[in-house]
């Protein structure tokens, strides 16, 4: 397939430049100002943006289904729904479970093969059970267990095409969790934590390079006990904001970013099984959740996860922080793909990448009017 005449977005420079792309079996193999119809199937965008599509390495599901225990014939569907929002890629985050669901999971995500009309589902992102009792948040505290890297070390996450893991890193007292995680190939996240500066520093120290859904699940900011959250905004690992207006105020995201900025900040959703459904009664992490107004809280009154889809968190992040499209783009793509190390593969529209991406309509805000996964348009 041959599109011309689009304003491609390059992440280098940060700006869209008018180009033609040509797609070959699911990858991008040339873009130039004049690239050559040859025998392609040609599609004119007629100056709509393109920009990569949108990966989302935090979220445990949604239209109904929680990736925890949604069963193999609907993962298809749930891949379909992300895709159609512009969601080109997805990290199935598994929330506390007992382990042997938790393993069930993987597996099922695992053996899952993509659809030419959905999401690619890229691997699996461990969320539950290897957290501190303190910074819980939505899981159920007998889902919750100590950090022990034997239990770590099976198979199933072995076989994972990429595996990440957020925990409470101070809690992993020889580093013995994180080393073998490391071993694994996984990427590594501090998050639920009750870390103090000292101890996200060493977490850092030990492999961790992110930070899971910043300020949320661990210790306000506070002036004479920084914590990970002064350890993420001062350091130059990268941290996730859940960029809803909810679980983080406008003020604080702009302050967030103002640290973070572009290089370092990961839009993430943190959805849940109600994302795209109408309000009523659900459940995450072992635990009952009532949504009203599209908010999610367990019936202890914590926030559980979120009915965010990513494009609205790129466009509210434009909004609260006052940036172009061309920065913010920039936190749902590369810097999640990089976070979790399939950046080679996907987060930017380059020869030699998967044909992930989105049409739109201006260079302003995310309005999808397009989306094209390996190479396939969607019906959206």
């Amino acid at each position: 397939m041959l599109i011309k005449n689009a304003m491609i977005y390059n992440n280098a420079i940060r700006d869209f430049l008018r180009a033609d792309m040509r797609i070959d079996n699911g990858i991008i193999t040339e873009i130039g100002k004049e690239v050559a119809l040859g025998s392609d199937d040609a599609f004119d965008a007629n100056g709509l943006a393109m920009v990569p599509g949108l990966v989302d390495v935090h979220t445990h599901g949604r239209a109904g289904c929680d990736f925890v225990d949604v069963p193999s014939d609907k993962l298809s569907v749930v891949a379909k729904d992300y895709a159609r929002h512009g969601i080109t890629t997805v990290m199935p985050t598994i929330a506390s479970a007992p382990f042997e669901q938790m393993c069930a999971a993987a597996e099922r995500i695992n053996m899952f093969s993509p659809q030419q009309d959905g999401a690619d589902l890229c691997g699996v992102h461990l969320e539950g059970r290897y957290l501190n009792p303190k910074r819980k948040g939505a899981h159920a505290d007998a889902l919750i267990c100590s950090l022990n890297a034997e239990e770590l070390d099976t198979d199933v996450f072995r076989m994972c095409s990429s595996l990440h893991i957020s925990a409470a890193y101070e809690l992993d007292s020889d580093g013995s969790f994180a080393s073998k995680a490391l071993q694994m190939g996984a990427t590594l996240a501090l998050g639920h934590t009750d870390a103090t500066y000292a101890q996200a520093k060493t977490a850092e120290k030990r492999g961790v390079t992110a930070y899971t859904h910043l300020f949320n699940a661990m210790p306000p900011l506070h002036h004479r006990d920084g914590g990970a959250v002064c350890a993420a905004l001062n350091g130059d690992r990268f941290a996730e904001l859940i960029c809803d207006g909810i679980h983080i105020s406008p003020e604080m995201i702009r302050l967030a970013y103002s640290c973070l900025g572009y290089k370092r900040t990961v839009l993430v959703s943190d959805s849940m099984e109600a994302t795209g459904c109408d309000d009523g009664e659900y459940s995450i992490a072992g635990n009952p959740v009532t949504v009203k107004d599209g908010r999610a809280y367990t019936h202890e009154g914590a926030l559980a996860g979120s009915t965010l889809t990513l494009d609205k968190a790129v466009n509210n992040l434009i909004d609260f922080c006052d940036i172009p499209l061309s920065d913010a783009i920039l936190c749902a793509t590369e810097n999640p793909s990089r976070e979790i190390g399939v950046f080679d593969t996907r987060g930017s529209l380059e020869v030699g990448k998967r044909a992930d991406l989105l049409l739109i309509n201006g260079t302003k805000k995310l309005d999808i009017r397009r989306v094209m996964v390996n190479g396939n348009f969607l019906e959206i």
